[in-house]
């Protein structure tokens, strides 16, 4: 089937809606635009980062239902793709029941990944993937109970979180209390529930980016990874990676073997980030992310289609390239301070490098650990390019006007 794209601000506009307007999705809205098509950018505050180069803009709680119904009446999108987890997702299942608009990559993918009960029950219980030992726990009762069966040292998570919101390694009993605190503040949506992990001693983890694109001469869905993607995180949150992350054939077949199975179950066209734990040629499932993920920014520097561009061939029902051209490495570059009106100086000096680059996001208002920007580099070597990146990243002074 030819794929057809309008004309955008025209009767003919392919238009697509985007749930979330971060510094990813602003990326993707780049990418479509560049194809033709017409992007509206909804978020719950003013002046995020995709509103910024989209071509319409609505400030909305996604998480309510009729909100969320009353906007996509009135746009009327042909394709939904959520970026966030706090959403109302029983909209989003109503949508594509009764074929209004596609959601991307489905509605049951965003069902399910946007509450980490949801994913890892599919992962371990229905497929039978590797993952750490884990429990849910509703209560401060349960959640004590079920640290004291998991044992020490592990790791909690709100189900509903990013970024590493509400997440905390716990070491002893004594940290439980607290804990469990930090996670009902953590949470998008506070359900009052959490995850508790056994800690993996593996020896590095991996975002490995799977597409899920259609084949243009078979009209089939065929899956396609990009090179694993090694990263580093601070609290759940990343603030460094590369690519491509050295590993064994063993642990790279099995890890792919991992990533098109739970990509295949969720369904749909599109990009999703897996995050696997790999010790040796051991590997484990941690979480899936059915949209790019923000490791994934190294790809602006490392790949002929970045994370992005493949995101947006995939669901549009184009071709897509996953192939790498260089190694490269991204750093994180912090507000450092909780202030709006930032300004970005000593931009000269970062990009004195031929082989870095910035992008510095737009976010309106700035927090100590916000991430306004990331550093990319080029280099002989990960090391190198890692150095690079961290180096640029660090020449960026942000201050408030």
């Amino acid at each position: 089937m030819t794929v057809r794209i309008g004309t955008p601000l025209q009767a003919s506009a392919t238009r697509v809606l985007f749930l979330g307007s971060g510094e990813l999705g602003k990326e993707v809205v780049i990418s479509l635009q560049r194809l033709g098509v017409e992007v509206i950018a909804a978020d719950r505050y003013d002046h995020a980062p995709a509103m910024q180069v989209a071509h319409h803009s609505h400030t909305i709680n996604m998480s309510d239902p009729e909100a969320l119904r009353q906007l996509i009446n009135e746009v009327k999108p042909h394709l939904i793709v959520p970026e966030i987890e706090a959403i109302a997702t029983e909209v989003l299942l109503e949508i594509e029941e009764n074929n209004i608009a596609t959601v991307i990559p489905s509605a049951k993918a965003v069902n399910l990944t946007m509450n980490r009960e949801g994913i890892r029950r599919l992962a371990a219980e229905e497929l039978g993937i590797a993952t750490s030992i884990y429990r849910f726990a509703d209560s401060l009762d349960s959640f004590r109970a079920a640290c004291d069966d998991i044992g020490y040292p592990n790791f909690v998570k709100p189900v509903m979180s990013s970024s590493g919101k509400g997440q905390s390694r716990v070491t002893s009993f004594q940290q439980v209390d607290a804990a469990w605190e930090y996670a009902m503040q953590g949470g998008r949506v506070n359900q009052g529930k959490v995850i508790i992990e056994s800690q993996i001693n593996f020896d590095f983890e991996i975002t490995l980016l799977t597409v899920r694109a259609k084949n243009p001469e078979t009209g089939k869905i065929e899956t396609h990874f990009c090179d694993p993607i090694g990263h580093l995180q601070d609290a759940g949150d990343y603030i460094e990676s590369w690519q491509p992350q050295p590993m064994s054939e063993a642990a790279l077949i099995e890890s792919k073997r991992i990533a098109d199975k739970i990509t295949t179950a969720l369904g749909g066209c599109g990009i999703f980030g897996v995050e696997l734990f790999i010790k040796g040629d051991q590997v484990w499932f941690s979480e899936v992310s059915p949209r790019p993920h923000d490791t994934g920014l190294v790809t602006l520097a490392s790949q002929f289609q970045s994370e992005f561009e493949l995101h947006a061939r995939a669901i549009l029902g184009l071709p897509v390239n996953t192939k790498r051209h260089s190694i490269a490495a991204s750093a994180v570059i912090y507000a450092g301070q909780d202030a709006d009106n930032l300004t970005f100086s000593n931009l000269e000096q970062a990009l004195a490098h031929p082989d870095s680059d910035l992008r510095l996001f737009g976010k309106p208002e700035g927090f100590k650990r916000r991430r306004m920007g990331v550093a990319t580099a080029r280099a002989a070597s990960v090391e190198q390019a890692r150095e690079q990146a961290q180096h640029t990243a660090g020449l960026v002074q942000v201050e408030q006007a």
